[in-house]
């Protein structure tokens, strides 16, 4: 039984739980959109989360920079090292705050994801970064700063290659359209078939047909869902969500879609793009609900336009999603278009 005092406290700060993610929540921002990526131009650097482990892949991607016509600069605390983080947060948050300032650094990328960047968002100089905006691009863990940065700056960030990514030509081609060509493009998966009969690799799934409108936001669904409740993640109203993961099981995505349906996010939004969940299907669990059956659970009953399968997520080829841009996406065709350039 509870006390008359408890339930009399509980009574009395209720209003205040409710009312605090709202309060929380950033008043948007005009939108700032960063320069585009110049041949000559230098990308800064930096591990905002995960070690750089290997030397050898930094040089790769240093080499991969420099045959784009881009220059490279390491962050000064880019090989420090602070047990699974690179190195202590005060210094990785300086890195990012020092590139934002310096006018001879054109674009940030970082090199891994990992976890660590929450860890950063108090420590960043949001008012820096939106009187000098630049492509801030990464995935997965970077998902925090993508966000953050386009809520409590108003900058349009970029959801595409980290520096340890697999630079081949389908990633480039279109890191290359949307940040140096400034295409407002069309993204879609590809349909070779191969030698097979039907399409069966990228293939794309409709879960609701339909075309919607609204500012692409989204990312790492783990990221996002934990950040859900703090001042770092931008207004849900009317945005075409996009989401990918890695190694989460059906159970665990679940649990993710339950706490962004519970805190009113699916409620909001225009559209849902679901790209890659890689490795995420159960393993020898009886009765399991699999990834599609979930998804549907979430999405379908939303009744707006909604799809699965996008080139967006812990893959090899990967599209380059800009946040903050406006976009229409077509979930009978599986595709995303920009409405406007992600840069200016």
């Amino acid at each position: 039984m509870l006390s008359r005092r408890t339930l009399l406290k509980s009574a009395l700060l209720a209003p205040l739980v409710r009312q605090w993610p709202a309060e929380a929540r950033p008043l948007p921002l005009p939108l700032q959109k960063p320069p585009r990526l110049k041949p000559g131009d230098t990308v800064g650097l930096f591990c905002p989360a995960a070690p750089a482990y290997s030397r050898e892949q930094v040089q790769i991607t240093i080499e991969s920079l420099q045959a784009l016509g881009l220059k490279a600069r390491l962050a000064p605390h880019f090989y420090d090292r602070y047990g699974y983080l690179a190195g202590r947060d005060a210094d990785r948050a300086a890195d990012l705050n020092a590139f934002f300032a310096d006018p001879s650094i054109h674009a940030l990328m970082a090199m891994h994801g990992g976890w660590g960047c929450a860890r950063l968002l108090p420590l960043l100089n949001y008012e820096q970064m939106r009187r000098t905006p630049k492509i801030l691009i990464g995935y997965s863990d970077i998902t925090a700063l993508l966000l953050a940065i386009n809520a409590k700056a108003g900058l349009a960030t970029m959801h595409g290659p980290e520096g340890a990514a697999t630079w081949n030509r389908f990633t480039v081609d279109w890191l290359r359209r949307v940040l140096m060509d400034g295409e407002a493009t069309l993204f879609q998966n590809p349909t070779d078939k191969g030698d097979t009969l039907t399409q069966t690799r990228d293939r794309i799934t409709t879960l609701n047909p339909g075309i919607a409108r609204g500012r692409l936001l989204g990312g790492n669904l783990t990221v996002l869902s934990h950040l859900i409740g703090t001042p770092y993640v931008p207004d849900w109203k009317g945005a075409i969500l996009f989401l990918e993961d890695v190694h989460e099981e059906p159970y665990s995505v679940d649990r993710m879609l339950t706490q962004l349906k519970l805190a009113g996010v699916l409620d909001q939004v225009a559209g849902v793009v679901f790209g890659k969940c890689t490795k995420c299907e159960t393993e020898g669990s009886y009765g399991s609900l699999t990834l599609e059956d979930v998804l549907a659970t979430y999405l379908e009953p939303l009744k707006v336009p909604a799809f699965s399968g996008a080139m967006i997520g812990h893959i090899v080829d990967k599209f380059t999603i800009p946040l903050g841009i406006n976009a229409e996406i077509d979930a009978t065709k599986g595709t995303i278009r920009l409405l406007e350039a992600a840069v200016a």
